[in-house]
């Protein structure tokens, strides 16, 4: 984590090799400190915003040698794009900008200015997103690096004018690094391979974590998911000689009689597809199907570390699909936690047969007052919404109105995608409950049709995070603080979601 301090030293004194203003599109009036700076550097920021390929513009920056006009050697401006649409996440992409030209540029620290005289959003709001930005931009994976990378940056200053801000700027500051502590969690079990990331390595990785945080930890071994009835993980993990798990994570931060708010993560740590088998191109991807089991375990972490007064109960299901003579086959009907039956039509859609379970376990024995699930679940969710926002799914519109906003704060889109009545038709089974694939044809809303089946009438959100989970090589724009690999999406949307549940809940 980088240190950061916050100051009210003049910009033009700042003592740190590079200076950054953070500064809308085709900004023409400077004022202040700004306009100081630009008299300094003979209207170099000026001329900035009339130089092509900028303009202020989002996921842009421009360089300017000071020359020693000033104590920083450079002073960059990154684009927040146009002033009218300025959001939170307009601050996280600019700062993360910033953050990656200043590591390009090999200094040690730098320097933000926050100018309060650009927006009306909230101060604590953009310094956290600076902060996020910023750290989370400077994420590296590098554990299998025979020379690892060295990180150059160390030090982050956030520049105020105002002295009676400087609390308000370092509890946000620390409030997001946090955050970014359980993204960077969440990222790191996520980018590792399958070979040392299996389901009983996962498990002790998070009973680690809990240890050390004072958290309560219970790990479901083979012997007792078999005599709980959780069938659909147990045939799901067949095929492989790794035994699955389910690492189940709490987090007393409310009043003892209250509910928890239940997370559910997908972790399939390799997924081949099983019988079913997936085309060997990218398959090597498929070490990310375990993205919402660490969303979900980061997010409990998180809660804790900001002392959220919430009860938040992590369940995630882990295993391994692949194929074998001991191989879960099409045509199987598994018998799940509770009693429904599903037909297996593909092995590849093995994520909502191990999610089944949970959902019902969680039901039963939690009592919650709602449930949110994570999973790389669909393909077909790819298709339809591409790599820019996360399906949204629910049972429950005012909770799903909660996760909206919550998404909205975090920057993590999401798009909400129906479940009528019709496309229960097609997961109908002529020999059991349900079947698990209902063909190609809207095959992200009838996977979430199949999970909305075992959580009866407890509120209910399901995201399938197929597209958002890593970064994308689809042509589309790749935010600037989401590195090569897994993006952790879906922690700071929990996060967001269980700060504001008390403010926002009935």
């Amino acid at each position: 984590m980088l240190n950061i301090i916050c100051s009210t030293v003049k910009l033009k004194d700042i003592d740190a090799p590079l200076l950054v203003l953070l500064l809308p599109e085709d900004t023409k009036q400077l004022m202040g400190q700004v306009l100081e700076l630009d008299e300094l550097l003979e209207k170099n920021v000026t001329k900035a915003f009339s130089t092509e390929g900028f303009r202020g513009k989002l996921y842009t920056s421009f360089l300017i040698s000071t020359l020693n006009k000033i104590k920083p050697d450079y002073l960059l401006i990154a684009g927040l794009g146009s002033r009218d649409d300025t959001s939170t996440e307009s601050f996280r992409i600019a700062s993360g900008e910033a953050a990656l030209r200043a590591s390009n540029l090999g200094v040690r620290r730098y320097a933000i200015y926050i100018d309060q005289s650009l927006t009306e959003l909230d101060l604590q709001k953009v310094t956290e997103a600076i902060v996020e930005g910023a750290e989370l931009a400077l994420y590296t994976y590098s554990r299998y690096k025979s020379q690892p990378e060295k990180k150059s940056i160390e030090e982050l200053i956030l520049v105020t004018d105002q002295s009676d801000k400087i609390p308000q700027l370092e509890a946000a500051a620390k409030s997001a690094q946090k955050v970014c502590e359980g993204v960077k969690l969440a990222r790191d079990l996520a980018n590792a391979p399958s070979s040392d990331m299996t389901p009983t390595i996962f498990a002790e990785e998070v009973k680690k974590m809990a240890e050390k945080m004072g958290l309560e930890c219970t790990v479901l071994g083979l012997e007792e998911i078999r005599q709980l009835g959780m069938n659909g993980i147990l045939n799901v993990s067949r095929g492989s000689r790794e035994e699955p798990k389910v690492v189940i994570l709490r987090y007393r931060g409310g009043k003892a009689d209250d509910k928890p708010i239940v997370l559910v993560g997908k972790g399939v740590t390799f997924d081949s597809g099983g019988i079913s088998i997936k085309a060997s191109e990218k398959m090597e991807d498929m070490k990310y199907d375990k993205s919402g089991a660490a969303a979900v375990i980061a997010a409990i972490q998180t809660a804790a570390n900001l002392r959220l007064p919430q009860n938040v109960v992590a369940i995630a299901p882990l295993v391994e699909n692949l194929p074998s003579g001991a191989a879960y086959k099409p045509g199987d009907v598994i018998r799940h936690y509770g009693g429904k039956t599903s037909e297996v039509i593909s092995t590849d859609a093995e994520g909502r047969l191990i999610l089944a379970d949970v959902l019902a376990y969680a039901v039963d024995k939690e009592k919650p007052q709602a449930i949110i699930d994570l999973a790389t679940l669909t393909g077909a969710c790819v298709v339809a919404l591409g790599s820019q926002a996360s399906g949204l799914f629910g049972n429950d519109q005012a909770l799903i109105e909660k996760v909206k906003k919550a998404a909205e704060a975090s920057g993590e889109r999401v798009w909400q995608l129906p479940l009528w009545k019709e496309y229960y038709d097609q997961i109908k089974s002529e020999i059991a409950d349900m079947k698990n694939s209902g063909g190609r044809s809207g095959g992200a809303i009838t996977a979430a049709a199949f999970l909305s089946n075992f959580v009866g009438t407890t509120p209910w959100v399901h995201l399938d995070i197929a597209g958002t989970a890593y970064t994308a090589e689809d042509g589309t724009k790749v935010k600037t603080y989401t590195p090569k690999g897994a993006t952790g999406v879906g922690v700071r949307l929990l996060v967001n979601l269980l700060k504001d549940w008390g403010s926002t809940s009935s």
